[in-house]
């Protein structure tokens, strides 16, 4: 399987008949000796999207399979630490944990068969209960999200760099033995994350000092007997096949429908909801809509909560159903969790959980016709994407219900930095009326909700659907949240922006200044800068490049694109140009890049070219242009569209 970070394995014969043999027994003395290092090593290397538990189990899994079934050769690769200067066991065993880790982030695709290191290890395996490290401290997790933004060669460039000691030179080696293809583009990458290489060795990062925690019992016991369901089931439909007569009816295998699947059933049964106690949220591992706890005056009603998941299972046709893009909407595979029922405004609203999406249940207050079911995906939400879900709308305005670890909550008009946030009332959870952002006609104010908590205080903006998004600031790769002073100054001209963003899937928008830029004329600065926004679904992201002179209420959008790494965690190089005309009347055009950009020149009508990351040369109105741009890598890139 290829992709663009890796690149297909080497075959064995590619190898320099200099390299030292390796024999099973060298190898396998190499690896008891290093265990806990090679097994920290694909940790750190494998892709935090696997989740803690499952990153334990695969990195032991990947470094006990590193051994060779027989003598083979090890690429000559010096390991810096003590105890491991020339020893071609350990050299052979780290490159296998390495190219392993790297083809475990490798997506899956249709048409070719999965590497091993792709699947869920056999072995290990841990019933019943979920294995992770020990906590650290706020820089161990600062860093450990900082990780988690890059590509899988990134992370093993830096952790090759900072656990193993070794120079770009032997990274380099290690990277193109184990099939990566773009090496330099890994270390550059890398080089966007300080060096705190020391924080490594923290227990955050030790996947052989553990902690254990009991699996979900309540949902454990329910799957089990959903198991004994469906094997009863398989043994009813074989004697079925058995019996003489046409055999399968003329709807192939599908059941009759009159026939009821009992995990279906459990998944329609009030009585099964899971429900959270409020204190849940202190002592877990992770804060997410997970637990969140059942909230509403309406939590004991039986016949809401029946007709709530009767409807999500089989909504009828006077439903009006709608979905976020990318977020599937059938019924549940089990019993949800209850996160809110209860009366708001005119309406009684049921909010569910199911582990990947929120439905939202509707119905008139006065009566059961006229509902609406509402999905949004939330897979892998954090502490700051779980912070709220919209109870409703009216007049303009909406109602949130907030995460239990909020303790504040304040409006505030984004495109007005100077001015303070205004709090708002919260009454288990739920605040008091937000004005919404203007839906039409002319853009003068973007109010959005401040949330404040025990980790900081964030901004978050209604965009249409259930799940608000999560506004943020900064280079790529080292974003914060917009709450702070400056981030507010920077948002301000490009908040009605936001509205190209409705309805999309949006999870985060990111607004990042790259550049200033002094105008010709004496006419001041302008800024550039980028708004990406990340959706839920991982594609269809949207990038903006906004140039905004002196004076002026508003950005100007110069250049947008979908679907590309610009301006984002993976490429934060961005280059854009705009047809500007001053005061003096002199037309001009206008081009900046991102702080990496050694040159900028013009191709097509217009003929000019500039060191460094801004051009303005003398243009016609109207002229068409292209601009090329290089880094300082030599690396070519071309300008946002």
């Amino acid at each position: 399987m290829q992709s663009q970070d890796v690149a297909p394995r080497p075959a064995p014969a590619s190898a320099s008949s200099a390299d030292p043999f390796v024999d099973v027994e060298q190898a396998e003395a190499a690896l008891v000796e290093h265990y806990p290092r090679l097994v920290r090593l694909a940790y750190l290397v494998l892709p935090p999207a696997l989740g803690r538990n499952r990153r334990v189990l695969t990195a032991h899994a990947l470094t006990q399979r590193a051994l060779p079934r027989g003598r083979t050769s090890a690429p000559v690769i010096p390991a810096q630490s003590t105890g491991r200067e020339g020893d071609p066991g350990y050299s052979f065993v780290r490159l296998q944990v390495v190219r392993t880790a790297l083809e475990a982030g490798l997506p899956l695709k249709r048409k070719t068969w999965p590497k091993r290191s792709q699947l869920p290890p056999l072995l290990p395996q841990v019933w019943g209960l979920r294995l992770f490290p020990r906590s650290g401290g706020a820089d161990e997790l600062a860093l450990d999200q900082r990780l988690s933004a890059l590509s899988g060669p990134a992370r093993a460039v830096y952790v090759l760099r900072g656990l193993e000691k070794l120079p770009d030179g032997d990274v380099r080696k290690i990277l193109t033995a184990a099939g990566v293809g773009d090496v330099a583009a890994a270390l550059s990458e890398a080089d966007d994350v300080a060096a705190q290489y020391a924080l490594l060795d923290s227990p955050e990062f030790d996947p052989c000092s553990l902690q254990a925690r009991p699996t979900d019992l309540m949902r454990r016991r329910q799957h089990m007997k959903a198991a004994l369901a469906a094997g009863a089931a398989v043994v009813v439909c074989g004697a079925l096949l058995g019996l003489p007569g046409d055999g399968w009816a003329p709807d192939g295998a599908a059941a009759p429908a009159y026939a009821q699947n009992p995990a279906a059933q459990a998944a329609l049964d009030p009585g099964r909801l899971t429900r959270v106690v409020p204190t849940a949220w202190e002592s877990a591992a992770r804060t997410d809509f997970s637990v969140w706890p059942a909230r509403g005056d309406l939590t004991d009603d039986s016949a809401l909560l029946r007709r709530a998941l009767a409807v999500w299972a089989r909504p009828g046709e006077t439903v009006q159903v709608s979905a976020t893009l990318g977020t599937p909407s059938g019924g549940p595979s089990g019993p949800p969790q209850l996160l809110y029922a209860g009366t708001v405004d005119n309406a009684r609203v049921v909010i569910l959980y199911d582990g990947l999406r929120i439905a939202r249940y509707a119905e008139p207050k006065d009566s059961t016709k006229g509902a609406a079911l509402d999905f949004a995906r939330v897979d892998g939400a954090g502490r700051a994407e779980a912070s709220a879900v919209v109870l409703g709308r009216s007049d303009g305005n909406v109602r949130y219900l907030m995460a239990p670890w909020v303790t504040k909550a304040a409006e505030r008009d984004l495109m007005k930095p100077n001015s303070g946030a205004m709090d708002l009332d919260m009454t288990d959870g739920i605040t008091s009326p937000l004005a919404g952002p203007a839906q039409s006609g002319t853009c003068t104010s973007w109010n959005v909700l401040q949330v404040t908590d025990g980790s900081g205080t964030r901004l978050m903006t209604d965009l249409g659907e259930l799940v608000p998004a999560r506004l943020t600031t900064g280079r790529p790769g080292s974003t914060r949240e917009a709450s702070g002073a400056e981030a507010l100054r920077t948002w301000a001209p490009y908040a009605c922006s936001l509205g190209a963003m409705r309805s999309t899937g949006v999870r985060s928008v990111n607004a990042w200044a790259y550049a200033v830029q002094p105008l010709p004329d004496a006419s001041g600065s302008a800024d550039w800068v980028c708004t990406r926004a990340e959706t839920w679904r991982g594609g269809g992201t949207r990038v903006l490049a906004q140039f905004h002179t002196p004076g002026g209420a508003y950005g100007a959008v110069a250049a947008k694109a979908e679907n590309v790494p610009s301006c984002g965690p993976k490429d934060p190089n961005v280059l854009a140009g705009v047809l500007w005309k001053s005061a003096a009347k002199g037309w001009y055009l206008l081009a900046a890049g991102s702080r990496d950009t050694a040159s900028i020149r013009t191709t097509g009508a217009i003929s000019g070219s500039a060191q460094g990351n801004l051009l303005a040369v003398p243009a016609k109105e109207g002229a068409e242009a292209g601009l090329k741009g290089t880094l300082e890598s030599g690396r070519s890139i071309t300008a946002l569209r």
